[in-house]
């Protein structure tokens, strides 16, 4: 009896294992089915809140008078409606609150923790196109101490010495340019990931004098060189102005997709609020470095449809080309001249 018992027990246990992990399963699939997905007609009947201190006021509201969760709604904070503030939805303008990756590349502020990767510059590329395409930025020197044998100076000063040998030495030859790098990451970024990583691992073996630096969206009043540790160990970029001389060439990398207000706007950035505006920020590197261009992995047919792309092109006096092959070849001829 005491077996039969047990064995009853064990069964209903089992059961209620299985029922949680269908609720479990079941709560997955209702947070991908609440993502709010319109056709372009209803997207354009919603309208944007208006300037960044009403969309702040307008959450400061909120968070005070709201009690429960929302769902599919058009003013609370929640899920899969057409709020500015929540979620799984959509709204021209607005602010992200607990979603795990971007989808419609316009959220003016995301209050969530987010954890970046750095770019892996051991990565076997590919393709050598990116390789050769760099190329064309050279300048050749020799420097250092003289290491390598100078074969044709040999010849010719032991023929003067009757036949003694004279071994000249000179420096080793190299390409003498200095790069300084900026890789966007994160966001809407994750998509070109591979591609960028292919152009990291290019550049660090084009170029001996070479700087990378990691930003978010913007340039801002910092800048990183290890994404674990972006907290804790920030770069100001007036030290970068004033650390490395204009000789430098300047390249930026990202799909430049963001809302507007994180270029023109104090307190825009997505993640802090940054006291200027990164527009202030790109004009000074504009100023200080006269060779400075933007590398764009959208493709270029689109670029007319973003505002901030349209935006950060006026910044770098319209010095953007497209992260292909071509664009790469018009990027590098601009920078050697």
């Amino acid at each position: 009896m005491n077996e039969v018992r047990c064995l009853s027990f064990l069964l209903i246990g089992l059961i209620a294992v299985q029922k949680l992990i269908f609720w479990w399963s079941v709560e997955g699939r209702l947070k991908a089915i609440a993502e709010k997905y319109l056709s372009p007609e209803e997207m354009a009947k919603i309208e944007k809140m208006g300037s960044w201190d009403e969309l702040m006021e307008t959450l400061k509201k909120r968070l005070e008078e709201q009690k429960e969760r929302h769902e599919g709604g058009s003013k609370w904070i929640g899920t899969g409606g057409t709020s500015p503030f929540g979620a799984y939805g959509y709204n021209p303008q607005g602010i992200r609150i607990g979603q795990d990756k971007s989808r419609n590349r316009s959220a003016v502020k995301v209050w969530d923790q987010r954890a970046y990767k750095d770019y892996d510059d051991t990565q076997e590329l590919g393709t050598r196109n990116i390789k050769v395409a760099l190329r064309r930025l050279r300048k050749f020197a020799r420097e250092g101490s003289a290491d390598q044998l100078d074969l044709d100076d040999t010849i010719g000063s032991t023929a003067r010495n009757a036949g003694y040998l004279d071994i000249k030495m000179v420096p080793e030859r190299h390409n003498a340019v200095k790069v300084l790098i900026f890789f966007d990451i994160g966001g809407s970024m994750d998509p070109y990931v591979r591609l960028c990583e292919e152009l990291f691992s290019a550049a660090k073996t084009e170029f001996k004098h070479l700087e990378y630096f990691y930003f978010h969206n913007c340039l801002y009043d910092y800048v990183w060189k290890d994404n674990h540790r972006r907290r804790d160990e920030q770069i100001s970029t007036y030290d970068l102005l004033n650390k490395y001389t204009p000789d430098y060439k300047v390249i930026f990398v990202g799909d430049a997709s963001m809302a507007p207000y994180e270029i023109n706007s104090p307190g825009g950035s997505v993640e802090y609020h940054n006291e200027e505006p990164g527009s202030a920020w790109m004009q000074r590197m504009s100023q200080t470095f006269e060779k400075l261009i933007w590398l764009n992995p959208v493709q270029e047919q689109y670029w007319d449809y973003t505002p901030s792309i349209l935006m950060l092109q006026t910044l770098v006096e319209g010095k953007m080309y497209p992260l292909t092959l071509a664009g790469l070849e018009k990027a590098m001829r601009l920078l050697s001249k």
